[in-house]
């Protein structure tokens, strides 16, 4: 009975602080003409891709327009400096607790310090839409958009203390939802057309299709069986539990996230670049243009590879294992079993950004089948996020229960 009242306390909060959060987009930064601005930057692929993450706070300035992007951005800059500086990689492995508040610490000032850089950004960008732009304007613009960011990040942090799932995640996931109902408008005004109806039905079998595969890809994993060395003397008789679980997709959606978020800034680039060459050498990138898909391909594969470098160490489970006294069967300890571990993780990090690349094509196939951007609006990064985050919350819930129960247990 506790255990059931404690999961409603956290499923309240979690629920309170997401709705709190999702209302704060549209409570608007004054002295915008945010009509006009609305209007004029509803074509920008840049903006519509970071809507994607805050809900649609860009195109809306509202004081969380920021959203948990500078969280996310100052986060992944930390697991990249922790593997370049062996001072935070210490704090981070060996100082237990205490070093992983600093390494936090460390991620807030620096969530600080990006809200600001972005937050005034923002007040140049949006000058043709301020009613009176000085210098007071771009404090207060500046003042507000990084305290709703700094906000946003203790939401983040109160859900995953106090609350369900992945703070930061499940915001992410909220903003990608609430965008959902945007898309699908659009298409209710032929709903009883024949062709809408068969496009419709052809929609949602590859979306349950895609659907399947996602999590087949997400939760699949190589299992390298290890011995340790009680088992010595039984090696016919190996422990089917006892295993180094590598998965397929190590980096999750952050390739393909990092991939897509690369590619729109050609078009960006085009438009402010004045050069007429450099304008037509970067119109080959388009997505209708013969350099699209293999920049792509190459973008996705390079940050799966870079992501996955990032996650997971060979060198640090060949060493954990040899202090664990466990081995793999048939390898060597030591630098075997760092090339046989390395060999095998570039290999299903291969197939991982394959798989990234081929779903991540799927939108434009739809749209040259159905000619409906449906895909294209929601975004197959969007899907990829929404399964991931739906997977991990459904686990920590489960785990939650079954910890319960087992204390309860315990306690009788």
């Amino acid at each position: 009975m506790t255990s059931t009242i404690q999961l409603k306390q956290k499923l309240f909060i979690t629920t309170t602080i997401l709705i709190i959060a999702r209302c704060g987009i549209f409570i608007p930064v004054p002295g915008i003409d945010h009509n006009s601005f609305y209007d004029n930057i509803g074509h920008n692929e840049i903006i519509n891709f970071l809507n994607i993450f805050s809900g649609g706070g860009f195109s809306t300035i509202g004081i969380f327009a920021l959203g948990i992007v500078p969280y996310i951005n100052s986060s992944i800059v930390i697991q990249i400096l922790t593997n370049i500086f062996p001072e935070l990689e210490k704090l981070q492995k060996e100082e237990g607790e205490l070093g992983r508040q600093k390494i936090t610490q460390i991620t807030r000032y620096l969530t600080l310090v990006w809200a600001i850089l972005q937050s005034g950004a923002i007040s140049l960008w949006i000058k043709p839409y301020v009613f009176n732009w000085n210098q007071s304007f771009i404090l207060d613009c500046i003042f507000t958009l990084t305290t709703g960011s700094i906000i946003i990040m203790w939401f983040s942090e109160i859900i995953t203390e106090y609350g369900i799932g992945n703070g930061a995640s499940l915001l992410i996931f909220q903003n990608i939802v609430s965008g959902i109902p945007k898309v699908l408008l659009k298409y209710t005004n032929n709903i009883y057309d024949k062709e809408t109806i068969y496009n419709f039905i052809l929609l949602s079998l590859v979306f349950i299709l895609m659907l399947t595969i996602t999590i087949l890809v997400q939760e699949g994993k190589r299992k390298i069986l290890i011995l340790s060395a009680r088992q010595l003397g039984k090696i016919q008789e190996l422990n089917p539990q006892s295993y180094i679980p590598l998965k397929l997709n190590q980096g999750g959606v952050m390739p393909l996230v990092f991939a897509s978020a690369s590619m729109t800034i050609v078009p960006y680039l085009s438009q402010i670049i004045p050069n007429t060459n450099i304008q037509q050498l970067l119109q080959l990138f388009y997505p209708s243009h013969i350099f699209y898909l293999p920049l792509y391909s190459i973008l996705i594969i390079f940050f799966s590879y870079f992501y996955s470098s990032l996650v997971i160490n060979p060198e640090d489970i060949g060493k954990n294992l040899k202090k664990m006294g466990a081995s793999i069967p048939g390898i060597r300890p030591g630098l075997e079993t760092y090339k046989y571990l390395k060999n095998i993780l570039n290999k299903i990090t291969f197939l991982g950004a394959i798989f990234l690349f081929i779903i991540g094509l799927v939108p434009s196939i739809l749209f040259n089948v159905t000619h409906i951007t449906i895909f294209k609006g929601l975004g197959i990064t969007s899907l990829l996020i929404l399964v991931s985050v739906a997977i991990d919350t459904a686990k920590q819930i489960q785990t939650y229960i079954i910890s319960q129960q087992y204390d309860n247990m315990m306690g009788e």
